[in-house]
């Protein structure tokens, strides 16, 4: 039996690569179901202030595909920035987010309000020395 009934992360997963499989094998290990949220366009481009390689749409079928996927959705520049928004629509058990985030006045908040409803976070590490960034640099340097 699995930690972990429903499962819960989002990401932009452009340029998908071996580190964001290994956050979501491994976010899927620890639940039954595993729903997975793919930021916007518009939140890649206003927030990150980056251009995707990949649209919203694009990505969306990528991380559908995947087996350890249950559910895949986009999600609102108001659902990534208020957890407890994301977690009224999808109503999970847990919330998978990165190690970095451990601690932040954000994610402490986000604690705070979860542990109201029942909700836990767990922080995965993230997969040393690949990134999308990384990624786009040694691809830009190759030309």
């Amino acid at each position: 039996m699995k930690k972990y009934k429903v499962g819960f992360t989002m990401g932009v997963f452009d340029l998908f690569h071996v580190g964001h499989l290994n956050l979501l094998e491994r976010c899927k290990e620890l639940c039954d179901y595993l729903i997975v949220a793919v930021c916007g366009d518009d939140y890649v481009t206003q927030v990150k202030k980056k251009t995707p390689v990949f649209t919203e749409e694009e990505r969306i079928r990528i991380i559908g595909a995947l087996k350890c996927v249950d559910e895949v959705s986009t999600i609102t520049l108001d659902e990534i920035d208020d957890k407890m928004k994301a977690w009224e629509r999808f109503h999970f058990d847990v919330l998978f987010s990165g190690d970095d985030w451990k601690g932040s006045e954000r994610y402490n908040r986000t604690e705070e309000q979860f542990s109201k409803v029942g909700v836990s976070i767990e922080y995965l590490p993230y997969t040393k020395g690949v990134s999308t960034t990384e990624i786009k640099k040694k691809i830009n340097s190759d030309r």
